[in-house]
C-alpha cells in the first residue's frame, strides 16, 4: 500500500461535541487506498511551528468525494492550533500510514469497543464491516447470517460526547452506551457492557477496541478469560510516524514494536501493559 505525501484542503473543520471536532479533507490518494486502523501524519502549521507532525486516526473515508474524515480532541497546542484552521487552507499529509485492523474471513459477531475519542477509528470499522455484510461477500449459511451483527459498545465522560449513535443505528449496527456520570446508558466504564455482552456472545466472535491504555487493559484480559480474539488500536505520541525515530515504541511479548508502522493496530493478547 502506497503511502502518499501531499497538501489536503480543507473542506470544513468543526466543533462537534465540547473540545471535539470533525475535519473533512480532501485527498482523494488516501480516501481511496485507507484502511480501517490506519492514520494520517499531519503537518499543522504552515511552516515549522509545531515542529513535528500530529498522528490522527483516520475517521471515515468517501472515495467518491475524494474526502477523509478525521475526529479529534483538543487537548494540547498542536490540536489547538488545528482546531483554528479553515476551509479553503491546506494541510500537509502523510499517509496513510501504519497497520489497520484485520478484517476476519469468517461471518460473525463484531463487537467494536469505543472510549472517548477512541470512537475515531471504529467508525470507519464499523461502517467497513456493514458494508461487507450488506454486499453479502461472506459466505453463510441463512441460519448463521442471522447471527451477523456488528454490536457497538460506546463510553463517555457524559451524553454530549455520544456521537454518532444515530448513524450507527442507521447502518443497521446494534449500539450500547455507557457513561460516568450516567446521563445517557449504563453509569460506569464501557468494559461493563463489555463483560455484560459476553453472556449473550455467539460462535466466530471478535472483539475490536480503541481507547484509554486502562481500558484497552481491561477489554484484553476480558477477551482473554473467554479466549476469544482481540485487536486494540493503541495510541501514542509519535515523532517520525515511518518508524525511523523509535519514539512510540510498546512492549510486546516479541519485544518491543514501534506503533507507527508494526500497529498502530495489534493482537489484544500481544501487548504488554504495565
Amino acid at each position: 500500500m502506497s503511502v502518499v505525501q501531499k497538501q489536503g484542503k480543507i473542506l470544513s473543520n468543526l466543533e462537534v461535541a465540547p473540545s471535539i471536532f470533525l475535519l473533512n479533507l480532501g485527498l482523494p490518494q488516501v480516501a481511496e487506498t485507507a484502511q480501517p486502523g490506519q492514520f494520517v501524519h499531519l503537518r499543522i502549521g504552515p511552516l515549522s511551528d509545531p515542529l513535528l507532525r500530529r498522528p490522527f486516526s483516520i475517521h471515515r473515508t468517501k472515495p467518491e468525494e475524494a474526502k477523509v474524515s478525521i475526529l479529534y480532541q483538543v487537548v494540547g497546542r498542536g490540536t489547538k492550533l488545528l482546531s483554528q484552521r479553515c476551509s479553503g487552507e491546506k494541510l500537509d499529509c502523510l499517509g496513510p500510514l501504519g497497520r489497520g485492523f484485520a478484517i476476519p474471513k469468517v461471518a460473525g459477531q463484531f463487537i467494536l469497543v469505543a472510549g472517548g475519542i477512541g470512537i475515531a477509528p471504529l467508525i470507519f470499522l464499523a461502517e467497513t464491516l456493514l458494508r461487507k455484510m450488506g454486499n453479502g461477500k461472506w459466505e453463510v449459511e441463512k441460519e448463521k447470517r442471522k447471527k451477523m451483527e456488528v454490536v457497538f459498545l460506546m463510553g463517555a465522560a457524559s451524553t454530549e460526547y455520544i456521537l454518532p449513535e444515530s448513524e450507527l443505528l442507521s447502518w443497521g449496527a446494534a449500539v450500547e452506551v455507557a457513561t460516568d456520570d450516567g446521563s445517557k446508558g449504563h453509569r460506569g466504564p464501557v468494559t461493563d457492557l463489555l463483560t455484560r455482552q459476553m453472556d449473550r456472545s455467539v460462535a466466530s466472535c471478535h472483539i475490536f477496541a480503541c481507547g484509554p491504555e486502562g481500558m484497552l487493559k481491561e477489554v484484553a484480559q476480558i477477551a482473554g478469560q473467554q479466549k476469544i480474539p482481540c485487536q486494540i488500536c493503541l495510541e501514542q505520541r509519535m515523532a517520525c510516524g515511518v518508524g525511523a525515530c523509535l519514539g512510540c515504541v510498546v512492549k510486546t511479548r516479541s519485544g518491543y514494536r514501534r506503533v507507527c508502522v508494526d500497529g498502530p493496530v495489534f493482537p489484544a493478547g500481544e501487548v504488554i501493559f504495565e
